[in-house]
C-alpha cells in the first residue's frame, strides 16, 4: 500500500519540519495542530518558528498545494504523532498529549495505515498507544493488546527525531533513523514511510528499545555537560579560569571535555533523562545526579549575579543596571523551552533588579512567558542601547550577535563559551 497522503499531528518544531520535508518530496500532507493560529499561518505559506530554511519550504508546499493544515485530523495513509511530552508532579512524564492525539486520529483510521510515535516518551508508550487504539478501534486493535503476537490491522511503529535546532532541515534528511515497530513488519512499513525523503540510514528494532535509545542518547550529553558544569563550579571556587583549563585538558587525544553553560535547555536533553529515571529510579542514581548538577548550575548562577550586583552596589550606592544576553536555550534560535537563561531572568526580575534582555531571536515586542515586559524592573532592548545602560553584562547564550562584541568600560560574567 502506497502512503499517498500523510497526517502529521503537532505543528511545532518538529511537526512542521518533518510535514515540510514529506510535502517537498512530492507528497500531501495534512497538518493537524489545535492551535488555530499556528494553522492560518501555515496556511498563509508561513511558519511561527524560527528554524532556518523552513521558510521557504513552507512557501512552496503550500503554494503547489502539498501542505495543508486543519485543527480536526483527517483521513490519511500515514499518522505521524509529533506532540510535546512535559513533566507533571514531580518530573513524572506527562503523556497526556500523545494519549489524546491518539484518540483524536483513531475515528478516522482504516485498515492497512500506519500510525508512528516521534514524540519522545518513556519506555512503553508506544505499548499504550496500541492499548488506547484498542479501545477506541477493537476493530483494528483487538483488545487485550498483546505485545508479543500483536494481530493489528494497522501499523504501529516508534521512530525517535533526532535533529539539532538550527539544522532541522538538512539534519531530518540526512541523519540516520532508529525505527522501533511493534512487529518486524510494522518496522518495515515505517522504514518505506521515511525513505520517501531520508537518505541516513533507517535502522530497524522494537518500540521499546526505540524509545530508550533515544533517551539514551540525551541521557549521555547530559551527563557530560554536568561534568563541565560541575568543573566550572570547581574552578570558580579555585580561582582557576575555567575556559583555559578545558582547553588545555583537550589537548590529551582522549579527552574530549564539553563547554560548560549557565545548565541545559530545551525539551531533550533537560527532559529526556528524568524519563529513565521515572521508570527506574533505583538503578540510575549517576543520570539522576547529573540532572541535579545541571538544575544546580542554573541556581548558582543566578545567586553569582545576585551577589554581584551586592557588590556594585555596595561601592557605588545604586543598583546596577544587568544587561543579560540571551533567552533562548541555546544559541541562535527561538525557542525558550526550558531555558535556563530564560528562568535566571525571570529570578533575576523577582529580586527587584534592574534588568535589560538582550534576545535578538525574538521580537522586542512579544510577550514572554512569566516575565512583565512592561514594569520597570526588566526591559527588552537591542544590542546596541545597552552600550551605554548596562554596568554588569550577563553572557547567557552565545548568538551568534554576541560574538563579535566587546564591552570593555563593563563588568562582564560569562556563562557561556562564545
Amino acid at each position: 500500500m502506497a502512503f499517498e497522503t500523510i497526517s502529521t499531528i503537532g505543528m511545532g518544531y518538529i511537526g512542521l519540519p518533518t510535514a515540510a520535508a514529506f510535502a517537498s518530496a512530492g507528497k500531501k500532507v495534512i497538518g493537524v495542530d489545535i492551535n488555530q493560529a499556528a494553522v492560518d499561518t501555515i496556511n498563509q505559506g508561513k511558519i511561527h518558528i524560527v528554524e532556518p530554511d523552513l521558510d521557504d519550504v513552507v512557501k512552496t508546499a503550500v503554494a503547489t498545494g502539498h501542505l495543508r493544515a486543519t485543527t480536526v485530523p483527517e483521513a490519511a495513509d500515514a499518522f505521524l504523532i509529533a506532540v510535546p511530552t512535559p513533566f507533571k508532579g514531580d518530573h513524572e512524564p506527562d503523556v497526556s498529549y500523545v494519549e489524546a492525539a491518539v484518540r483524536s486520529i483513531a475515528p478516522v483510521l482504516k485498515q492497512g495505515d500506519l500510525v508512528i510515535l516521534e514524540s519522545t516518551s518513556p519506555v512503553g508508550t508506544t505499548e499504550d498507544v496500541a492499548q488506547w487504539l484498542s479501545e477506541e478501534r477493537p476493530d483494528l486493535v483487538p483488545p487485550p493488546f498483546n505485545v508479543q503476537n500483536p494481530v493489528l490491522n494497522i501499523n504501529l511503529a516508534y521512530c525517535p527525531e533526532r535533529v539539532l535546532p538550527g539544522k532541522i532541515m538538512q539534519e531530518l534528511v540526512n541523519n540516520d533513523r532508529v525505527i522501533g515497530g511493534i512487529t518486524p513488519h510494522c518496522s518495515e512499513r515505517a522504514i518505506e514511510l521515511y525513505q520517501t525523503f531520508v537518505k541516513g540510514e533507517c535502522i530497524p528494532t522494537t518500540a521499546r528499545t526505540a524509545e530508550m535509545c533515544k533517551l539514551t542518547e540525551n541521557s549521555f550529553r547530559d551527563v557530560n555537560i554536568a561534568f563541565a558544569n560541575e568543573l566550572s563550579i570547581i574552578c570558580d571556587e579555585l580561582d582557576i579560569n575555567v575556559w583555559e583549563l578545558i582547553k588545555l585538558a583537550n589537548r590529551h587525544p582522549r579527552v574530549n571535555i564539553l563547554q560548560p553553560g549557565p545548565g541545559v535547555g530545551g525539551h531533550c536533553i533537560a527532559v529526556d533523562p528524568w524519563f529513565i529515571v521515572s521508570k527506574t529510579p533505583d538503578e540510575s542514581p549517576l543520570i539522576r545526579t547529573a540532572r541535579e548538577v545541571n538544575n544546580y548550575k542554573t541556581e548558582w548562577v543566578i545567586e553569582k549575579i545576585k551577589n554581584a550586583a551586592l557588590t556594585f552596589e555596595r561601592d557605588h550606592g545604586r543598583k546596577p543596571v544587568i544587561a543579560c544576553l540571551g533567552l533562548t536555550f541555546k544559541p541562535d534560535i527561538d525557542d525558550l523551552r526550558e531555558s535556563p537563561a530564560l528562568h535566571i531572568v525571570q529570578k533575576l526580575s523577582q529580586e527587584k533588579l534592574n534588568i535589560i534582555v538582550v534576545e535578538p531571536n525574538i521580537p522586542i515586542s512579544i510577550h514572554i512567558p512569566d516575565i512583565n515586559i512592561y514594569t520597570n524592573s526588566i526591559q527588552l532592548d537591542d544590542l546596541e542601547n545597552i552600550k551605554d545602560k548596562a554596568d554588569i553584562i550577563v553572557l547567557l547564550v552565545a548568538h551568534k550577535e554576541f560574538r563579535k562584541i566587546n564591552f570593555k568600560h563593563s563588568q562582564i560574567m560569562k556563562f557561556c563559551s562564545i
